[in-house]
């Protein structure tokens, strides 16, 4: 049984933190069954299954300005089409359990008459949105997001939606908002194509309506019974939240069986750096004592150990120890606020778009690829997101020994992650768009655990956000949500300890670290690294 909050609307003051979701301000809703919401053009409208009715609320205090009576007994999503109202109702009408036959009700906003009756395109509609030519709904039980006619309800696209389980639903003119109950997400919707855009999270835990207010964001929350707005389209690009630190120990190991010598064992080790996701309390250490640092042509840093003379039976062991709060991050791409290709620093493309033996975007197993997921696209994002999407339906996850060029991994049509890397980057620069990757040690399921296994993705630089972070293996999801959890979103788990355009003079293709050996004829060695994950107190 849900607490019976007061009905007085009471203003909360809300620190106003600069992101996608934040809450601005909220208000005690006025019924304590809340479900849809609407704006129309200067008032919030919401519906309350309980009493049954439709309150009209002043945005700039949450005060009820007056009711209306709910067209039948189940009211659910409500829309504005600039002159009436729309309700959505799941129980048919009439106030009987379990009788999910949807319908749609048009509506005097004056005295709530009813004006017109349609069959909903669904059983379940929840959400509702008008976007200037026809309505949209939602359906929690068969999960899909659907375009209809005011009409007659014939359905005009449908496609399916972000998550399992969606509720709220509003239009901003030119992206759908949707809010899903299990995931406690909101997600802006590409209405033409159904991808998942923007992720960001709930104010509360059950969601039910989204409105669109001119600048902000409406949720109304049932679990809360509250009113809330939210920014959009604010200028910070991104959040991080969910910290940890963590102690995390990397270890290099050469072992010589013999029966020869190594005469020569130079180990590099990547010195990770602070990151807007990662912060290095002090600095990394290293036992033993590093020959010296080098800097390759890409920036990054590496621990070099020079060792002569490993006799038989002998192991060398490389450590480094490193302290760091780690975070989880989300960006926030608005695809129009992303600049052109013509913004891109030179230095950037000079570096970032350069050809090699590994990429071989000249390649016609390329060339061709490219022309089909691109065509003449020129947003950057959007060739960042159409490629990736190419790649979901032209690859699927395998390690099968090896870094492959990447015209050989598209070909081949399997990768593992380094490899679906290879050919996503090899692909952006061949469509013009700089790309580089990222290489990290993984916590494995618990926070004090072991990695042995590693983890590398991409980086593609957007004018206006700079380098985010995609994760082509991670593609290959049922939900929207879950494919676009891998664009501009890491979690709290990473340690990124290399980011190289690829080729290293130090590094080479690998990350996290890297050896050069020379031997007696006949000398068996083996190498091995692996990570060691110490969650700490905070600092």
């Amino acid at each position: 049984m849900k607490t019976q909050l007061s009905l007085i609307s009471l203003l909360i003051p809300v620190l106003a933190l600069s992101y996608t979701g934040e809450v601005v301000k909220s208000y005690d809703s006025p019924g304590h069954y809340p479900t849809g919401l609407t704006f129309d053009g200067n008032n919030l409208w919401m519906a309350d299954y309980q009493t049954d009715l439709l309150y009209c609320i002043d945005p700039q205090n949450g005060k009820v300005l007056r009711t209306i009576p709910a067209p039948a007994y189940w009211p659910e999503g409500l829309a504005w089409d600039g002159e009436f109202l729309w309700c959505t109702d799941v129980k048919g009408g009439i106030p009987l359990s379990e009788n999910y036959k949807g319908k749609i009700y048009n509506l005097d906003p004056k005295d709530g008459t009813v004006l017109k009756i349609i069959e909903a395109p669904t059983s379940t509609p929840r959400g509702l949105a008008w976007d200037g030519k026809y309505l949209w709904c939602v359906d929690s039980d068969a999960s899909e997001v659907i375009q209809f006619s005011s009409e007659d309800g014939t359905t005009i696209r449908s496609f399916t939606s972000p998550s399992s389980d969606p509720r709220g639903l509003a239009f901003d003119g030119k992206y759908l908002w949707i809010s899903d109950r299990g995931k406690d997400e909101i997600y802006m919707v590409d209405p033409i194509t159904g991808l998942v855009i923007l992720i960001t999270d709930t104010p509360g835990e059950f969601t039910t309506g989204l409105a669109y207010g001119g600048q902000n964001l409406w949720a109304v929350d049932y679990q809360q019974d509250k009113l809330y707005q939210l920014k959009i389209r604010d200028e910070e690009k991104f959040r991080t939240y969910n910290s940890h630190n963590a102690k995390i120990t990397y270890m290099h190991q050469v072992t010589n069986f013999g029966p020869g010598v190594i005469r020569s064992a130079d180990v590099h080790i990547a010195i990770p750096k602070d990151r807007p996701n990662q912060d290095i309390i002090g600095e990394s250490t290293f036992q033993p004592g590093y020959t010296d640092v080098i800097k390759d042509k890409w920036g990054q840093e590496t621990a070099h150990f020079h060792f002569e003379n490993i006799a038989p039976g002998s192991k060398v062991e490389c450590v480094m120890t490193t302290h760091a709060v780690i975070s989880e991050i989300r960006y926030f791409i608005y695809p129009d606020q992303v600049g052109p290709l013509e913004e891109i620093p030179a230095e950037i493309k000079s570096r970032y778009l350069e050809n090699n033996d590994k990429y071989q975007f000249g390649h016609p197993v390329i060339q061709n690829a490219v022309k089909e997921a691109v065509g003449e696209e020129a947003n950057p994002y959007q060739i960042a997101r159409k490629i990736f999407d190419y790649l979901r339906g032209k690859l699927f996850y395998e390690m099968v020994g090896g870094w492959n060029t990447a015209p050989t991994v598209l070909a081949r049509g399997n990768g593992s992650c380094s490899e679906y890397a290879f050919v996503y980057i090899s692909m952006c620069r061949a469509a013009g768009l700089p790309a580089r990757y990222v290489g990290s040690v993984v916590v494995r399921g618990d926070y004090a655990s072991m990695d042995d296994v590693f983890h590398r993705w991409v980086e593609v630089y957007l004018p206006n956000y700079g380098w985010v972070p995609v994760d082509p293996s991670g593609g290959d999801q049922d939900w929207p949500r879950d494919q676009a959890n891998y664009i501009g979103h890491l979690s709290h788990r990473y340690l990124i300890t290399t980011e190289s355009g690829g080729g290293s003079e130090t590094m080479g293709w690998t990350y996290n670290s890297n050896e050069f050996l020379t031997t007696d004829p006949k000398t068996y060695i083996v190498s091995d690294h692996f990570a060691e994950w110490e969650p700490e107190d905070e600092q």
